[in-house]
């Protein structure tokens, strides 16, 4: 069972995962955007929630029974798409050699990531996935965060979240059936 926090309980799942296997330490992985990160603060990965959409396929399922009275409302079920960046670590004055830093620090956040791409999460799994992103679409999001240089980034899809609905519907059991039977009469004159 799920509730409404779902969305945060994922995101604690997803940077557990890289605090307990990266092998840097844990406060320089955050849950945090590229944006609000400060040329003061020692991130060198972060995990970046950029949207969440309705999954199409889980959207129309059916009332669950829970008495014979009372029927619930389907949960919502999520799709979680996250954008993992690598940062630079400070002191080292190579341009070259901090670019190659980063590369690796994602490239082992990504065969973590990889490593552990079903996660038990509550009553099911969780799986993610690698989402490519074309350089169009990330370049847009980078767009947003104002005065911020690209950095090397790989997007990932996280499904499904369910959030379970507290609406339920009454029902009443059918105890009678009532029908109305005509008897059809020929005109007169008709044969």
């Amino acid at each position: 069972m799920s509730n409404y926090t779902a969305i945060a309980d994922v995101g604690d799942i997803l940077i557990t995962l890289l605090r307990d296997n990266m092998g840097i330490p844990p406060d320089t992985i955050m849950l945090i955007s590229p944006g609000e990160i400060e040329a003061n603060d020692n991130v060198r990965l972060s995990l970046f929630l950029y949207q969440v959409i309705e999954n199409p396929y889980m959207k129309n399922q059916e009332m669950q029974r829970i008495d014979s009275a009372h029927l619930k409302y389907p949960s919502l079920t999520l799709e979680l798409y996250y954008m993992l960046t690598a940062h630079p670590a400070s002191g080292i004055p190579d341009r070259t050699e901090r670019t190659r830093e980063e590369h690796g620090i994602l490239g082992k956040a990504m065969r973590i990531i990889y490593d552990y791409s079903i996660l038990d999460f509550s009553d099911y799994e969780l799986k993610i996935t690698l989402h490519p992103m074309s350089l169009d679409d990330m370049t847009k999001i980078w767009t947003t965060f104002q005065d911020r240089p690209f950095r090397p980034s790989a997007c990932y899809l996280v499904t499904p979240v369910v959030i379970e609905s507290t609406r339920d519907m009454r029902v009443k059991r059918v105890v009678e059936k009532k029908t109305a039977q005509e008897q059809i009469v020929p005109e007169r004159g008709v044969e």
